[in-house]
């Protein structure tokens, strides 16, 4: 027989082996149920099974079964031992049917039994390491080839020098045929910044020489430059200190020069400023005193002997208030009067003018930007100016001044400068001039170490009580290859043009150099 066979046939014995001891529990119980409550060792005996039988087993017995098992006990009932013995099925329903058996002896394996015991905390455990910042992308730099400039204690200097050479159709600027000359030019700058946390110190200077080797006469300076310190007294208000210089030359056919001169006399401008600026809350507002100094060169003329110019030489005293509202932080509306006075060294002049003046100015203006791309500051006003001469009529004009920025792309900058302005002159019988001139220029970066700038600009200048006008008109381009923050080439090519009302001042001129720019 086989394995699973012998399998089968075991469960089958053992399953009819339970019902039938299932059929005799019913008789026995009833005849053992006396006994059981008068015995008193059976109650502190073992633990008692179930008092009755399960709902499923009772319902299962019928009359027939019960009527067998009846007979069964009469004609072969048990031994009377067997009869005596406790039963171990009660005929009442037990209180606790439903629910398993419990023993305090017996208990089943749970998982709380083979869970590793916990370990016992003494101490906080370490603080997790902070999470690393996440990286942020490095900001371009706006210039890569900018200088970086060299640290003076808390004070930056940018220094440069220029050297070029080129050709100039017309060194003298004068009328007709004219000889042409190389050249050569030197040129220095130097820039200054602060870098504090209050006060401020900003300035630039430039001078240089150009020198034309077939016209010696020609030769001459140049400079410009301008300091500004700003002192923060309080949060609102500010003193202001200013410091300006200008050096150039005449040239030879100008209106002012009343005779034939060699050479370009040279003429100084320079002045000094200070003022104090105060906010009350939006509003702002700003007094300036200046003074500056003009100074011109005696000529020399072609016979060996000196032009004398120093009754042109003069003072100017201004004052000036300006009141400011910023309406939003990109415009800012102002309005300002100013008054002035110009005093000569000489109460009277070559032609026996008394040139000492009084000014009366007032403007209106405002700076303003337009998303960043539009940033300008124009102004414009009226300028009465009466002199001591009362043979002289009063000078009057429209003055102002205008600067704007735009920048159309980033690559690409378009800049326009337009002033008017009211002068002096020694023509005789002649106010004063009236001076308006405009320049635009636009600057485009082929790469960010190549730009080419495009310029060009218009002059005219009146002399009041004469059929004097002279327009000077000129045009070029200049190109800038940045090989480096040190190094870069610069080339250039202007075209100048004066057509003037005045016999024999007319000109035209043409200039090209190119130079090596170093900067730190």
């Amino acid at each position: 027989m086989s394995r699973f066979a012998k399998i089968c046939w075991l469960a089958g014995v053992a399953g009819c082996g339970v019902v039938a001891g299932l059929t005799a529990w019913p008789e026995q119980a009833a005849a053992q149920v006396p006994d059981r409550q008068a015995t008193p060792s059976t109650r502190s005996g073992a633990p008692a099974l179930r008092t009755s039988t399960p709902s499923y087993v009772g319902q299962a017995q019928t009359s027939t079964s019960r009527n067998q098992a009846a007979s069964a006990d009469a004609t072969d009932g048990p031994p009377a031992t067997t009869r005596s013995r406790s039963g171990a099925i009660s005929l009442g329903q037990p209180p606790r049917a439903s629910q398993p058996v419990r023993s305090s002896r017996l208990r089943g394996i749970t998982q709380r039994d083979v869970r590793a015991p916990q370990p016992t905390i003494t101490a906080l455990p370490p603080p997790l390491p902070l999470a690393p910042e996440p990286r942020r992308r490095k900001r371009p730099e706006e210039d890569p080839y900018a200088p970086l400039g060299l640290r003076l204690g808390n004070v930056i200097l940018r220094p440069a020098i220029t050297g070029s050479g080129g050709y100039d159709s017309n060194p003298s600027r004068v009328s007709g045929a004219s000889k042409g000359s190389l050249f050569s030019r030197t040129e220095g700058e130097l820039g200054i910044q602060s870098d504090w946390n209050v006060h401020e110190l900003t300035g630039m200077l430039r001078g240089g020489y150009s020198r034309y080797y077939r016209d010696d006469t020609a030769s001459r300076p140049d400079a410009e430059g301008n300091m500004s310190l700003r002192l923060d007294a309080t949060r609102d208000t500010r003193i202001l200190l200013e410091s300006r210089l200008r050096l150039d030359t005449q040239r030879p056919g100008s209106p002012d020069l009343t005779a034939a001169v060699q050479g370009r006399p040279i003429t100084w401008n320079y002045g000094a400023a200070a003022g104090v600026t105060h906010d009350i809350n939006r509003l702002q507002f700003t007094l300036r005193g200046s003074v500056d100094r003009q100074d011109y060169e005696d000529a020399d003329l072609s016979n060996g002997r000196k032009l004398s110019q120093a009754d042109r030489n003069q003072t100017q005293y201004g004052l000036r208030l300006r009141a400011a509202y910023e309406v939003t932080p990109g415009f800012k509306p102002f309005v300002q009067g100013e008054v002035d006075t110009r005093q000569f060294d000489e109460k009277v002049d070559s032609s026996g003018y008394m040139r000492s003046s009084d000014g009366y100015t007032a403007r209106v203006g405002s700076t303003f930007e337009i998303s960043r791309l539009l940033t300008a500051e124009v102004s414009v006003g009226y300028q009465d100016r009466k002199y001591e001469d009362g043979r002289l009529k009063n000078l009057r004009g429209i003055v102002g001044d205008a600067a704007i920025l735009w920048t159309p792309t980033p690559l690409t900058t378009v800049t326009l400068r337009g002033t008017a302005e009211l002068g002096d002159t020694t023509i005789p019988g002649s106010s004063g001039t009236t001076a308006r001139r405009v320049n635009l220029e636009v600057a485009h970066a082929l790469r960010r170490n190549i730009t080419v700038t495009g310029f060009a600009g218009y002059g005219r200048t009146d002399y009041d009580g004469q059929n004097l006008r002279e327009d000077l008109s000129t045009i070029g381009a200049r190109i800038e290859y940045k090989l480096t923050r040190t190094f870069s080439v610069r080339a250039s090519f202007t075209h100048e043009r004066l057509n003037s009302t005045n016999q024999g001042s007319d000109y035209t001129a043409n200039i090209a150099q190119v130079g090596l720019r170093v900067q730190f």
